[in-house]
């Protein structure tokens, strides 16, 4: 039995393959998955229902599986026309500091704009997308898989 917080087979062989700087999407809800990816990366799509799993729920599962070296968030353009629902952070990035402080990891946020996002995840070190039914705002999380040699 593993022993790990983190069951999922098809993710738990995506993370093994993966390399430090390996990038590793947590997508929300409203996330355009299917298009917005990397060439290589592979898509699981965990939506059960609504808001079932979260965004916050995958990220605190691959923390205690695997090690984190920067977390970006989408950050809020200011001239999308969504931006006005979310006058400050999003109350999600709050949860995830939080995750962050339990887990015993450095990282902060880092915000990418929306646009910007995108391409991150273009790149070819995409190596995964988790599709979650999160329906908070502002929630999708770029990981890069750190290095399990040092600290």
């Amino acid at each position: 039995m593993l022993n790990t917080p983190l069951l999922h087979p098809d993710i738990l062989r995506i993370l093994a393959q993966a390399g430090h700087h390996s990038k590793v999407l947590i997508a929300d809800g409203n996330y355009p998955a299917s298009n917005k990816r990397g060439h290589r990366a592979e898509l699981i799509s965990l939506q059960l229902s609504p808001g079932v799993p979260t965004v916050a729920q995958v990220l605190a599962a691959i923390l205690g599986t695997v090690r984190i070296d920067e977390v970006h968030t989408m950050g809020i353009d200011r001239s999308d026309s969504y931006a006005a629902a979310t006058p400050g952070d999003p109350p999600v990035w709050n949860e995830y500091r939080q995750i962050l402080k339990a887990a015993n990891s450095v990282c902060e946020l880092q915000p990418i704009l929306k646009w910007d996002f995108y391409q991150a995840v273009a790149s070819d070190d995409h190596v995964l997308t988790i599709q979650t039914a999160d329906q908070q705002p502002w929630a999708n999380l770029l990981l890069s898989v750190g290095c399990r040699t040092f600290g």
